[in-house]
């Protein structure tokens, strides 16, 4: 998915340590390279790492000791190596972006028409994305036109931060799907994707940018270029599933609080003849659900594995599939006298392909377990998603609940019958969960519904972007207002 933070001091006060460590608190976003660059007197600075192995600090420590600004931005991203530094007519200026682009070929190929673009090739030949949002900003004859016309030709979303001559200006893309926020505190304005970057750092919220707003900050003031389109609001649902860190809000709703109403519905929705001797959550996402559940159940809450935090990241991380179940194994390390002969109901926040589940759940059974049972805090994922990096590799047809249809119904189940599957209580749902269910091993297998998870995050559903789970995208309907 990837995260960006910004920064702009107060005269000549350096920001570099506020931008290195706010930076730093969107590690958990990126699978593959961090950046900085900051603007001075001499003109930009700027170091990218590849951070597919090793941490984002332990990249740019000694970095920062020769970095020198007063303002700057950073990225951890999850497809290429920024931010880019780029000449146009508007001047020079630094890029970097929050995104997926579908339809990079079809720009790519409108650029070269207009004779105007060269792209670079990137590893394994894939296209830069930055490098085309910024070719499709210098067709315009300000930022502010640059950007949205870069916002309207995109088929996907496009959230961007750009360091230029006279400040940063911030973009959320026109759907708002995924979050930025400007904070602020004595001396420093702040721009970031995740609020856990502020309270460290002692910033506080000033506010959050609406879907397609864009803004210009300096040190003292945020200057409005281009309103919200408030009515198109459609922020990923998932930020609070699983993405987003903790102790960061979007749209005035903590992920800690939602996950804990999330497994507050799930046990309100429980079999009251369910027997079980203890609850916990797969770390970490899982957690806040866990305790959710726990305290609405009043079942004790367990912890039977515990993560290995020094070195393994989240195991969507790794591009590798097999890499990535790897990581999901030695990450977690069960504790044999706490699950010999117990009754456990794990809560989890979502199903993917469910490989990395189904070798939990083995090794459970292996170590003593009577009965596994699993309760995801999101309904199943039956559609990929189109709109944000949640892992390119991952083919939608490898979704667990794609499985499930195609074994269930073959390719008609998919062609005709995905919106019966993705309605809770429906029979082919039913069959699909217990085939998912059977598949992995568990005792017993529920979802949480749609409705209960969108009043879990407390926004309206219209607000919500859910179409992973039901297929809904009202930014394709034919009276889209999209570029109205």
């Amino acid at each position: 998915m990837g995260g960006m933070f910004g920064v702009v001091a107060q005269g000549s006060e350096d920001c570099v340590r506020d931008l290195f460590f706010g930076t730093d608190y969107h590690s958990h976003l990126g699978t593959r390279r961090g950046g900085l660059a900051v603007r001075n007197k001499n003109g930009f600075q700027r170091f990218i790492h590849n951070i597919e192995n090793a941490q984002f600090r332990s990249k740019f420590e000694d970095d920062i000791t020769k970095m020198h600004g007063h303002m700057g931005i950073g990225v951890i991203s999850d497809t290429e190596a920024q931010p880019l530094l780029v000449g146009s007519r508007m001047g020079s200026y630094g890029i970097a972006t929050v995104g997926r682009i579908n339809n990079i070929d079809e720009l790519v190929e409108e650029a070269f028409d207009k004779h105007t673009a060269h792209f670079l090739e990137m590893d394994g030949g894939v296209k830069s994305q930055t490098e085309l949002i910024a070719t499709l900003i210098n067709w315009g004859t300000t930022f502010e036109e640059g950007i949205r016309i870069a916002q309207e030709k995109i088929d996907g979303s496009c959230t961007l931060l750009l360091l230029t001559e006279d400040g940063i200006i911030a973009a959320r893309d026109m759907y708002g799907r995924t979050p930025l926020i400007i904070g602020e505190k004595d001396g420093a304005l702040c721009v970031t994707s995740e609020t856990c970057a502020f309270l460290n750092r002692g910033f506080h919220t000033k506010q959050e940018l609406g879907p397609g707003e864009i803004v210009r900050f300096t040190n003292d003031s945020v200057e409005q270029l281009t309103p919200p389109k408030d009515d198109m609001l459609q922020v990923c649902s998932f930020l609070w599933v699983y993405y987003g860190y903790p102790a960061s809000t979007y749209e005035g709703r903590n992920v800690a609080v939602v996950r804990e109403l999330c497994g507050k519905a799930l046990a309100q929705g429980e079999d009251p003849n369910l027997e079980i001797d203890m609850v916990a959550g797969v770390p970490d996402s899982g957690t806040g659900h866990g305790t959710g559940y726990a305290n609405e159940s009043g079942v004790k809450y367990g912890w039977p594995y515990v993560k290995y935090t020094p070195t393994w990241p989240r195991s969507f991380m790794p591009q590798n599939q097999d890499q990535r179940n790897l990581v999901a194994r030695m990450k977690l390390i069960p504790i044999r006298e706490l699950v010999e002969g117990q009754r456990i109901l794990f809560c989890e926040d979502s199903i993917v392909r469910g490989t990395q589940l189904q070798d939990t759940v083995n090794r459970l059974y292996r170590l003593g377990t009577l009965e596994v049972h699993m309760r995801t805090a999101c309904p199943p994922l039956i559609h990929g998603c189109k709109f944000l990096n949640f892992s390119n590799s991952r083919s939608e047809q490898d979704l667990a609940g794609r499985r499930a249809i195609r074994a269930l119904e073959g390719e008609k189940g998919e062609t005709e019958f995905l919106h019966e599957f993705s309605q809770d209580g429906s029979s082919r749902h039913s069959a699909m969960v217990e085939w998912i269910r059977n598949d992995l091993g568990l005792t017993s297998l529920r979802y949480q519904t749609l409705p209960d998870l969108v009043g879990a995050i407390g926004l309206p559903k219209e607000k919500l972007c859910t179409y992973c789970w039901d297929g809904a995208d009202p930014s394709s309907c034919s009276n889209c207002p999209k570029k109205g």
